[in-house]
């Protein structure tokens, strides 16, 4: 009985100190949580808008201007960048990410895959691990790129895209991340980045804006174009950077509340087995003094 006393506190130590780091994960990514947010909340409705005004121009200028990053070509070579984390123990974030990827490489992209065409960009360690020790064909320059974050960073790693696009390397590039809605929610999205991605109207006819150009049209154009871009990159990179943390705190609360409900259990149990040990050290002391009084 003593030994199974010492098996249940132990277990109640281990779950207790279990708990404290559980506690402390979650309040440290509640603290980078409102950073994250702050920078995702505020670069939305300004990313949101340049895009809004990308597909506008790419819709009322077709045929007017060449614009090799809106170039519809027959898609054989393709670029996937998959944004996860560098770290664990933030629940099913990496694995639902992981699993739309290899998902949409199966059932978008089954042909080029299988004539080795499919390269993968993974942002975060968990990407970049998965995908290499999978087989993949991977490039590996930006994996770390949550190291050292930064609009430049962000910058040189959307040029792979970009850069890889208008020469050719690539016929199509889509973007799967984490889209932020609050600590508890993420929406896992699979997001055309490039050819530019045209506005249709109900009727299916392209929706017009009247702009008037200054400088002219193709030199604004050229220019507007890859800067956009590069917001675009640079919000869904700080989508999932907050998408993370929400990811991880919420983890870290539910496993901060397992451990409350298990330590309420083993308490139980150990003063159960406390109360046994004690009414068994009773009947023995009883049954010894009634056999020396007989």
């Amino acid at each position: 009985m003593s030994g199974q006393l010492k098996e249940v506190r132990n277990r109640i130590k281990s779950i207790q100190s279990t708990q404290q780091i559980t506690k402390a994960m979650k309040m440290v990514s509640a603290a980078k949580l409102r950073r994250a947010q702050d920078a995702i909340v505020q670069m939305r409705p300004y990313a949101e808008k340049l895009q809004e005004m990308l597909q506008n121009i790419v819709s009322n200028t077709e045929g007017d201007i060449d614009m090799a990053l809106a170039a519809n070509r027959q898609v054989e070579k393709v670029l996937i960048v998959v944004i996860t984390s560098d770290r664990g123990l933030c629940g099913a974030y990496n694995s639902n990410l992981i699993k739309l990827a290899k998902q949409t490489i199966r059932e978008k992209y089954a042909a080029q895959y299988a004539k080795g065409h499919v390269e993968v960009l993974p942002i975060g360690k968990k990407a970049f691990e998965h995908f290499t020790k999978s087989g993949y064909k991977v490039n590996d320059s930006f994996w770390n790129l949550f190291g050292r974050l930064s609009f430049e960073q962000v910058k040189a790693a959307a040029a792979v895209a970009l850069d890889g696009f208008i020469k050719g390397d690539y016929d199509a590039v889509d973007i799967i991340y984490s889209e932020f809605k609050n600590a508890a929610t993420q929406r896992y999205k699979l997001e055309q980045f490039l050819p530019i991605a045209k506005v249709e109207s109900q009727e299916g006819k392209g929706r017009k804006a009247d702009f008037i150009y200054e400088p002219e049209k193709d030199t604004l154009v050229a220019e507007l174009m890859p800067k956009i871009l590069n917001t675009q990159f640079f919000k869904a990179i700080l989508d999932a950077h907050a998408s993370e943390h929400g990811a991880r705190m919420t983890a870290m609360d539910k496993a901060t509340e397992n451990a409350g409900e298990l330590l309420r259990s083993l308490k139980i149990e150990y003063n159960r087995a406390r109360q046994a040990a004690i009414t068994t050290e009773l009947t023995e002391i009883v049954s010894g003094a009634a056999a020396l009084v007989g």
